[in-house]
């Protein structure tokens, strides 16, 4: 039998090893998730034995780490706007910049709108956005089924009722327009249009994903990194269908590449957007663009 705080130091060790950069902070949380023990316990009890169970967990999710799988898909979670969301290899992890798209549509959205977010993946804007605000009636589109099983979870575990579809962005709301689907209580006249659309689109240049870190490269799927050759494809698109789906006062948010500001503000500029806006993050860096239908 080994004592917990030799356990987490074995970890700490393996992972130092193994070139994990943050090695310490990676060891605790992955102890954190087998052990089910927040930092006040694990002080208070770091001297008894650890269970072989608890240990067999630990050993095995600091082996996976050590290949670079990341923390969060060892996990399968991850912490956005105070919330813990469910993730897996099939959805791109939520990162921090992201918040800064969630706190930007909120300033700019009014208590009862209808909101559509594209590329919803493991659904954390569009249920953080329920979640703080409830008078909002949110929907989530994604290409992918196994992303919106995922965001479906996660609405279920944040307790909110948020809509999400299986859908090539706008596609599914082309299709029930067409068929005359359209639920009148949300959409009068049966005709769809949302006061807010909001999009994590893919937006990496293909040619730049290969050198991308190993973690990222490797393991965070594909189809929500690639932004096409050029890396701007979907805010094309999506600019550009966006105007039928969009109320006349309607607004359209972007989270963006660090680089892409001028490009996406030119794209939405062309369209007939108006009032277009640049956010920073945090650090400073481009993160959020956004306009309105104003001049559309």
């Amino acid at each position: 039998m080994a004592k917990r705080q030799e356990v987490l130091r074995w970890g700490e060790q393996q992972l130092r090893e193994a070139g994990i950069v943050d090695w310490r902070t990676d060891s605790w949380l992955l102890y954190e998730s087998a052990a089910h023990m927040n930092r006040t316990e694990f002080l208070l009890r770091r001297i008894e034995n650890m269970p072989a169970s608890e240990r067999g967990v630990y050993e095995n999710m600091v082996k996976r780490r050590c290949t670079h799988v990341p923390v969060q898909y060892i996990t399968g979670e991850q912490v956005f706007m105070g919330y813990s969301f469910l993730v897996s290899e099939q959805v791109l992890i939520p990162r921090m910049d992201t918040e800064i798209l969630v706190q930007t549509v909120e300033q700019c959205t009014k208590q009862a709108a209808r909101v559509l977010d594209l590329c919803t993946g493991s659904g954390c804007i569009a249920v953080s956005l329920k979640k703080r605000n409830p008078q909002l009636q949110i929907m989530g589109t994604d290409i992918s089924k196994e992303a919106i099983e995922i965001a479906y979870k996660n609405s279920r575990r944040m307790e909110v009722t948020v809509d999400f579809y299986v859908s090539d962005l706008f596609g599914y709301f082309q299709q029930i327009e067409q068929e005359r689907l359209a639920d009148t209580a949300i959409f009068p006249n049966g005709k769809i249009k949302f006061d807010r659309i909001v999009s994590n689109p893919p937006y990496i240049p293909t040619s730049v994903i290969n050198g991308l870190d190993e973690e990222v490269r490797c393991h965070e799927p594909r189809i929500a990194l690639d932004g096409t050759e050029d890396g701007l494809g979907f805010y094309r698109r999506i600019t550009r269908e966006s105007r039928n789906y969009l109320t006349d006062q309607g607004m359209l948010f972007y989270e963006i590449g660090y680089d892409q500001a001028e490009a996406v503000s030119d794209i939405m500029e062309a369209e007939g957007f108006g009032n277009i806006t640049v956010i920073q993050d945090l650090a400073g860096l481009d993160r959020v663009v956004y306009g309105g239908m104003e001049h559309v």
